[in-house]
């Protein structure tokens, strides 16, 4: 198996920055605020490494497109609609969340915080599903990058 390089480190970015957020809940429900905050920092950390190297690969390189059976075709991509939707209600949940922390504001954080691990969790779960189905299951489809793809370069 020949798996892309960007994508398996991308994805295993989100696997990681979902571990810490895990870990990060278990600290704070500790009253380990410190090593929370630490620990939360790192998985913002491996999101934000996981996005660099996402719109990264998006501009200069391109999206596989799926490149499994057209049966399954429509399937995947309503999953991976529904993944994109999660990430990016997820990531503006979590800069809400660095936000809210560093203004001492610990109500909303409170109340957003469980919401907004719930949601990462998911769009970890679901992202690794998108890489499988890409990488893994089935061969990766056409790639074209978006500089390509907008200006026929």
């Amino acid at each position: 198996m020949n798996l892309p390089i960007l994508p398996t480190i991308s994805t295993s970015f989100i696997v990681i920055s979902a571990i810490l957020v895990a870990i990060g809940w278990r600290k704070i429900w500790l009253r380990k605020i410190e090593s929370h905050k630490k620990v939360m920092l790192a998985a913002a950390g491996f999101a934000l490494a996981f996005f660099i190297i996402y719109a990264s690969r998006t501009i200069f390189i391109g999206n596989t497109a799926f490149g499994g059976p057209d049966s399954v075709k429509l399937y995947y991509t309503i999953f991976l609609v529904f993944h994109i939707n999660l990430a990016t209600i997820g990531g503006v949940l979590g800069l809400l969340q660095i936000i809210t922390a560093f203004k001492d504001k610990f109500k909303v954080h409170r109340f957003v915080g469980p919401i907004a691990s719930i949601i990462w969790f998911f769009t970890a779960i679901t992202g690794v599903a998108v890489y499988l189905l890409l990488y893994v299951f089935y061969p990766g489809g056409e790639t074209t990058s978006l500089i390509k793809a907008t200006f026929g370069l």
